[in-house]
C-alpha cells in the first residue's frame, strides 16, 4: 500500500474523534470533466497517474493546515455541503502572479506550496509566499506522503 494511503487512515481516526470524517472519492467521470477542463483553461498539462488515483480515494484533503486540491465543485455530479479547495480554481488564483505559472499547485498550507515544477519536470514543496525551493520529490505520491506526515504531527 502507498504511504499516503496509510496516512490517510491516520487522519480519518483523528476526523471520526472529533466527528469529521473525510471526503467521498471521486467518479471517474468527474474526473474526465476535470481532465476537459483542464486542457481548456491550461492547454497541455496532464495531471499525473498518481494524483487521479488519490482523488480515487478522497477529493481533496483540508486537515491540520493542509490542503489537497480536489475537483472543483462545479465539475462534480453531486452537491456537497463542505467547501473544496477545486484544482482549478486554486490554480487560476496562483496564476495571478506570472512568475508561478512556471507550477501546477497541487495543495498548500500556511508556509507551503506543494506543486509540479513545469520547467524543471520536478515535484516541489516551496516557501510560501516566497517561492522559494524547500525540497524536490521524484513523484507526486512521495510529495503528497511528506505533506501529510509533517501535518500529522
Amino acid at each position: 500500500m502507498l504511504k499516503w494511503k496509510d496516512l490517510l487512515i491516520k487522519v480519518k481516526k483523528i476526523e471520526e474523534k472529533y466527528g469529521d470524517s473525510l471526503r467521498e472519492p471521486v467518479l471517474n467521470r468527474e474526473i474526465i470533466r476535470l481532465k476537459q477542463n483542464l486542457k481548456e483553461k491550461f492547454g497541455n498539462i496532464v495531471l499525473p497517474e498518481q494524483y487521479i488515483e488519490f482523488l480515487r480515494n478522497i477529493n481533496g484533503l483540508d486537515f491540520n493546515g493542509l490542503i489537497i486540491y480536489g475537483i472543483d465543485r462545479t465539475l462534480l455530479d453531486k452537491e456537497i455541503d463542505e467547501e473544496v479547495h477545486g484544482f482549478i480554481e486554486t490554480n487560476e488564483l496562483w496564476y495571478e502572479n506570472d512568475w508561478q505559472r512556471q507550477y501546477l499547485f497541487f495543495g498548500d498550507s500556511n508556509t507551503a506550496w506543494y506543486c509540479y515544477d513545469l520547467k524543471e519536470k520536478v515535484y516541489a514543496e516551496l516557501d510560501k509566499p516566497s517561492g522559494t525551493l524547500i525540497q524536490s520529490f521524484k513523484d507526486f505520491d512521495s510529495m503528497l506522503s511528506d505533506a501529510i506526515e509533517t501535518h500529522l504531527f
